[in-house]
């Protein structure tokens, strides 16, 4: 998955990623994600991009989500760093983070 970072937003977000609250990350384990991994990078103009890759481990990935979208601490989480991001315009209809093709895997 791929978001823009807002350039004035870098240290805010690498501070709050310092200190994911305990109830999020129980969340999003309890919704079958493992290895969770979220890599910045500024791109060739300058400004901060974010791309995550995650394992899914569960049985139905968009309850799960749901799931999770509709836990209290996730939302709150949520309202704290979705202002430090900016999604990218090619999105699909409904994404905040844009997804990614895969097209290479080594297991």
């Amino acid at each position: 998955m791929v978001i823009r970072l807002l350039p004035d937003k870098v240290e805010e977000y690498r501070r709050l990623h310092a200190a994911v609250p305990p109830e999020v990350l129980a969340t999003i384990r309890a919704c079958g994600i493992r290895n969770y991994t979220i890599f910045m990078r500024a791109l060739d103009d300058g400004r901060p991009c974010l791309f995550a890759s995650f394992e899914y481990h569960g049985k139905n990935y968009e309850e799960d989500v749901r799931r999770m979208a509709d836990d209290p601490a996730t939302q709150s989480w949520w309202e704290r760093t979705e202002p430090c991001q900016e999604p990218i315009a090619d999105r699909a209809p409904g994404e905040w983070w844009a997804a990614m093709e895969e097209v290479f895997h080594l297991p």
